[in-house]
């Protein structure tokens, strides 16, 4: 009996690697037929656009009001933290090292796969569910080059502009509370920023990081809608699938990717 039951668990074990290993070889045929496979009807650039919009113009609100808190509470925590070590007037270093290197790109990514990712699932999944995407096969129309793709690309390019911009909103909402309510003076919160910042280490490290996580969650997210069961119930599953893989996929990447940048490997 408890052979049996051992067997079972081993069993058990390999079934789940084997689905894992297809999830991964199914994923990763359909990112490339999504990216060179043959054009469909219409202007891709138009199409492009389009999902630009949708994708990231329409993220741009819960962007820059997620940055400026964040940057904010960065400004007062900081500041509280060095008081202690007379060395307030590094607040702005400090905000900037770790909007730049780090919760950019990271927070950026989250809120991006909780609104634009969920979307991404929830359409495309959409679209199975009604028979949209069998109807353009019908037509001659391949709807991984006409759906999937444009919605790749613009994951691709926006979002990355997005982790820019939270960055650049996260240092403006801490340089007024260090400067305009916590008397940091405004000469030395710019200057020791601007020395303590570097191009190469810095800003260029936090754009790889979030060109990563755009690809990665991208793909996760019109993945899970077009494997997606064509059921309400599905769609909705394969949602929080997007959000929770892409999440986890993040923030496992960010720890592989900061080891390579900053670990002295």
């Amino acid at each position: 009996m408890r052979n049996k039951s051992l067997m079972d668990r081993v069993r058990l074990l390999g079934r789940s690697a084997i689905d894992i290993v297809t999830v991964l070889g199914r994923s990763g045929l359909f990112l490339v037929n999504a990216l060179l496979g043959r054009g469909g009807a219409g202007s891709s650039f138009q199409l492009l656009v389009r999902q630009l919009y949708s994708v990231g113009v329409m993220s741009l609100v819960i962007i820059v009001v997620s940055g400026m808190f964040i940057g904010m509470v960065l400004a007062l925590q900081g500041f509280s933290i060095l008081t202690k070590y007379g060395s307030e007037q590094a607040v702005g270093q400090m905000v900037a090292l770790t909007l730049l290197r780090e919760l950019g790109p990271v927070v950026t990514a989250l809120l991006f796969a909780g609104r634009a990712g969920s979307a991404l699932t929830a359409e495309i999944g959409n679209m199975k569910s009604t028979e949209q995407l069998s109807s353009l096969e019908m037509i001659g129309v391949d709807p991984l080059k006409y759906i999937v793709a444009p919605r790749l690309w613009a994951g691709f390019i926006s979002m990355p502009i997005l982790a820019m911009i939270f960055s650049v909103v996260g240092i403006w909402g801490a340089s007024w509370v260090a400067i305009d309510w916590l008397g940091v003076y405004d000469g030395s919160f710019w200057s020791n920023m601007q020395n303590s910042v570097s191009f190469t280490n810095d800003v260029l490290n936090g754009v790889i990081k979030s060109v990563v996580f755009a690809f990665v969650m991208t793909w996760i997210a019109v993945f899970q809608g077009y494997d997606c069961d064509p059921t309400s119930e599905g769609i909705s599953r394969a949602t929080t699938r997007t959000v929770v893989y892409a999440s986890l996929a993040v923030l496992g990447l960010d720890f592989i990717l900061t080891a390579l940048m900053f670990g002295d490997f």
